[in-house]
Formats: C-alpha cells, structure tokens, sequence
C-alpha cells in the first residue's frame, strides 16, 4: 500500500525542495508580423510569372484624321505650283505671251480649231478693274450662263497687268487655275490665248460644253 505524502515539518526543507524543482522554459518572443500588402503589390506579385500575349494579327484602331483647314490662297498657290509643275489635270502650255489648255478627255485637235480661230465669239466678258475675288465670281457667272445659253466660244478679257505691280498679268495666272478647277472646269472644253484682232496675250478664248454633255 503506497505510502501518503508527509507534510514538511521543517519550511526550509520545502522551500530548498522548490527551488530544486525545473522551472517552465519562458515563452517564446513573437515574430515581427509582416504589413499586409497593397493591392497593387498583389497584382504585380500575381502577375510576374504571365506571359504577355503575342500580337494576334488585330489590325490596328484607325486614328480619325483632323480636319485639314486650307485658306482659299494657299489653294490657289497649291494649285498653281501643280500647274508649273506639270501635274494639272489639264494639258497646259504657257509662255509670257501665249496660254492655252485642254481637258484630258477632249481631242487635240479641238485645241487646234480653236487656236485658228475656226469657232465664232459668242459672247465675251471684260474683268478690267476687278479685284481677284471679283473677277473670280464674274468668270463664274459668266461661264456657267453661257453654258446655259448653249454658247460654244467666249471671249474672257483679263488684260496684260500693264497696271499691275511689276507689271505681273495676275488675272491671267488666276484664268490658268481657274479654268481647269473646281466648277468652272467642269463647263470648259479647251482654251487658248486670242487673235491679236480680240485681244491677243491679254484674252482667252474659251471652248465650252454644250449642257448637260461631255465633251463634243
């Protein structure tokens, strides 16, 4: 039969007997927690292992072009360098002295009859003392009512620019853009400078279609 304890008679004896006795280890220190991460930290962490995806053949957003403003001068000039240059869309043959053009679609010969004088003058406009702006609404006009009227030859008188700064024909250079763009040229057939007996250097002849017609 197991014996029972005896209690310490002596409070030495317990107190040596205790502190004999292993003491519990002490608590571990707590690790540092981390700050939890962002979510773009995350995302990055997320995605560095991704490949990107290789180019699929998606033609590419077309980018809507701006609205190109040019100014009615700088047209004009832009005009003009394509006639010097020969890129008009009418044949154009100039001299100081001589003008004269023809629509692709029309026969060289057309230009020829006209140049002889084979073609009756059937009505004439003088552009003497007009400003560009004025002369160019006046041509117009004038085209497009005898088109209407059935005229097949006019006579367009733009002088010499005898009184023009440096003495430069600028009527005359104005008729060569004029009379082979835009809604003008849509009416004329051929044009040429005129007889010395209607004007010579300083007037055109001026071959139109009949309406509602092409060429002829």
């Amino acid at each position: 039969m197991a014996k029972k304890p005896q209690p310490f008679n002596n409070p030495f004896q317990a107190i040596k007997l205790a502190k004999a006795a292993p003491r519990p280890p002490p608590p571990r220190p707590r690790a540092p927690q981390a700050p939890a991460p962002d979510d773009e930290r995350l995302f990055q962490e997320a995605m560095a292992d991704v490949d990107p995806i290789p180019d699929r053949g998606e033609a590419p957003v077309p980018r809507v072009p701006l609205p190109h403003v040019v100014s009615e001068e700088a047209e004009a000039l832009a005009q003009l360098a394509e006639l010097v240059s020969g890129e008009g869309p009418f044949d154009i043959a100039n001299t100081d002295e001589f003008l004269e053009g023809v629509a692709p679609d029309v026969d060289r010969r057309v230009l020829a009859a006209l140049r002889r004088g084979d073609y009756a003058v059937q009505g004439h406009v003088d552009l003497h003392g007009m400003n560009r702006v004025e002369a160019h609404q006046a041509v117009d006009a004038f085209v497009a009512k005898s088109r209407r009227d059935g005229k097949r030859c006019v006579l367009i008188v733009h002088g010499r620019g005898l009184n023009s700064k440096d003495q430069i024909p600028v009527l005359k250079e104005q008729l060569k853009v004029w009379l082979q763009r835009g809604r003008i040229a849509r009416s004329v057939l051929a044009f040429c400078s005129a007889r010395p007996h209607d004007g010579g250097a300083g007037a055109l002849y001026v071959l139109l279609r009949t309406p509602g017609r092409g060429p002829g």
